[in-house]
């Protein structure tokens, strides 16, 4: 009752700024919003749409879907507004509230932007809401004017009133890390184990169009993730009103997506429950991971967030690439991937770090700092990052996976889960609520693992190597620890390069592009490039192709006729190189036996934390 009567305190206080969100054009994609900002003294209110969103590193302007804005006092009396450039208005308010309303357009369903339509609501707070500038910190109040007749509910982080449509934020940062699902969801709930003794609550609310067993039956594999997670903690976060919520949207019409809030995710997939259940684990795995990784134990550049510009971190190798190494890893402790499955997993992630040729260009951190131009950022211009950029997920995840197998190989009783551990202590957990206890830099990971292994030599040379540097590691020496073979996946077979191609209407190869260090790169060709003929033979078909392959041996030459620009027709030659794709199989599967160390390795690697 205290709680509540506090809660009802904070939606009439003075100073609060209020929203209400109405959806009666549904049908054309459209919500009417009104915003009610108190008084802040100034002559002119500015009034902001963002231009970036939490969990998101670049810029993507949602003003472009706000209209028909107008603002007034309470009493209707209207006010002037200036718009001088695309994401702020400037309301002429002589001191008083101002009354701010607009309609808001959206149809896209994923962690970034917002969809309205008959079926759903679903909402990403900085597509969302217009801010003002000088009320960051002040409290919010929503009211979710829910359509009759449709069964749609609120699931959300947001603080709950008592009244279904109305809920309550500390500030604009929560306020906008807070996404919305308005829907006639179905709900599943189970509890998890604080460290202190207490329970919270986990709730999956799922809009989909399958059966309430498929719900069910991924419900219950959710839980299973969950429960390794906080395994490796030793209980939830604390979550700030006792609750985890993911919102789900599998729905034909929305877009593959996950993200992370403090107190909640978006999971969203335009397949099904039933077509893709188990692949879309992984975004769970993933996702809850960051309720630690990122949400508590956050990077400096990110805290607090900046919605007027992109927000970069040269720690996302960590944050977000971590967090990628722990979604198949949690999924095989909970029991939902065998040995083999998760060894096909790591020789795509191998492999990728392996053979990019990114790694000339450069290293984690600094591809970290690229995530503006790469992260849904979207640009008109030809680009090389294809040559120059490995996405920090993977590049971060392997760097992961080389740190957790050299911890329990070279420090005895170490491992990545106790470095996680260390680092939430020591940056990430807080009883105050909404809080990021220590926002950390590259320099304290370094530090902390210095201390964690004890061995600072050892950690400045693999911040060095393999976070400064592009050093891959010896993953075929790190992953026989744990009896798992890295071999090449086509031994003896020819290769061009890992290349894009098409075919044009005259039957011609197209490249679309020419990594380097790929016979085609060396031998001069480029993107546009027309290929007529290989080794004598015309191209009318990839079968045509692929006989071509087939019939040549690593270190072999031919000729290649192609047309540039411009239509001028060369011949060079090409020589075959050995396919470098590798790929990793269990020991078994390569017709070895395990020793007991391996086994034992691989048992505390992959064994279960919640079963312990």
């Amino acid at each position: 009752m205290l709680a509540l009567a506090l809660l009802a305190a904070v939606a009439q206080a003075p100073d609060t700024v209020r929203y209400a969100i109405a959806f009666l054009d549904r049908v054309h994609h459209e919500a009417s919003v009104t915003v009610d900002f108190p008084a802040t003294g100034r002559d002119t209110l500015e009034v902001w749409m963002s231009r970036s969103s939490p969990g998101r590193y670049a810029v993507h302007e949602f003003a472009k879907n706000v209209y028909r804005v107008h603002a007034s006092d309470p009493a209707g009396g209207g006010f002037e507004v200036i718009r001088r450039d695309p994401y702020r208005w400037l309301v002429v308010n002589r001191g008083r509230p101002v009354r701010f309303r607009y309609t808001l357009f959206g149809d896209r369903a994923d962690g970034t932007y917002a969809q309205i339509d008959p079926t759903h609501a679903h909402l990403n707070g900085p597509a969302t809401w217009v801010w003002a500038r000088g009320l960051e910190a002040a409290p919010v109040a929503l009211h979710f004017v829910l359509p009759g007749m449709a069964g749609w509910r609120v699931a959300t982080q947001l603080r709950p009133t008592g009244h279904p449509e109305r809920f309550t934020a500390p500030d604009l940062q929560y306020l906008m890390d807070s996404p919305v699902e308005l829907s006639d969801f179905a709900l599943r709930t189970w509890t998890v184990a604080r460290p202190d003794g207490g329970r919270d609550t986990v709730r999956l609310a799922i809009h989909h169009l399958g059966t309430e067993a498929e719900v069910d039956a991924y419900a219950e594999k959710a839980e299973r993730i969950v429960a390794e997670e906080i395994g490796l903690f030793g209980g939830s976060p604390p979550f700030d009103h006792g609750t985890y919520t993911f919102i789900a949207d599998y729905l034909p019409w929305a877009s593959g997506d996950g993200m992370e809030h403090r107190n909640s995710t978006i999971l969203s997939s335009s397949a099904s429950l039933a077509q893709a259940a188990d692949g879309l684990l992984g975004t769970v795995s993933h996702e809850f991971f960051h309720a630690w990784n990122v949400e508590r134990i956050r990077p400096a550049a990110l805290e607090p967030f900046d919605f007027t510009r992109a927000n970069p971190s040269d720690a996302l190798w960590f944050a977000e690439g971590f967090t990628s190494y722990v979604d198949d890893l949690f999924r095989r402790r909970a029991g939902l991937m065998d040995d083999a499955g998760y060894a096909e997993a790591l020789g795509g992630l191998v492999d990728g770090v392996v053979n990019t040729p990114a790694r000339g260009y450069a290293s984690p951190a600094a591809a970290s700092l690229q995530a503006p131009f790469v992260d849904a950022a979207s640009s008109i211009d030809p680009t090389n990052l294809g040559n120059t950029f490995y996405s920090y997920y993977p590049w971060g995840a392997a760097t992961g996976l080389a740190l957790d197998l050299t911890l329990r190989s070279r420090f005895p009783g170490k491992s990545l889960d106790g470095f996680f551990r260390r680092v939430w202590e020591r940056y990430g957990r807080s009883d105050r609520p909404y809080a990021v206890a220590r926002p950390y830099t590259l320099e304290d990971l370094e530090r902390e693992l210095a201390g964690y292994a004890d061995d600072p030599a050892w950690a400045r040379q693999f911040f060095a190597r393999h976070v400064r540097g592009g050093f891959t590691a010896d993953y075929g020496e790190l992953l026989a620890h744990a009896g798992f073979l890295v071999r090449r996946a086509h031994p003896g077979a020819a290769w061009l390069g890992f290349v894009n191609l098409r075919w044009d209407s005259a039957g011609a190869l197209v490249l679309a592009s020419t990594p380097v260090e790929t016979p085609f790169h060396e031998a001069g060709l480029d993107r546009g490039d027309r290929i007529v003929a290989l080794a004598g033979t015309p191209f009318v078909s990839d079968s045509a192709w692929q006989a071509i392959r087939a019939a040549h041996r690593p270190g072999d030459s031919a000729a290649l006729v192609l047309e540039r620009r411009g239509g001028r027709t060369e011949t060079v030659t090409v020589q075959f190189a050995e396919d470098p794709r590798l790929e990793v199989v269990p020991f078994e599967a390569a017709g070895r036996e395990l020793t007991a160390a391996q086994r034992a390795f691989r048992a505390a690697w992959l064994g279960s934390l919640a079963r312990r």
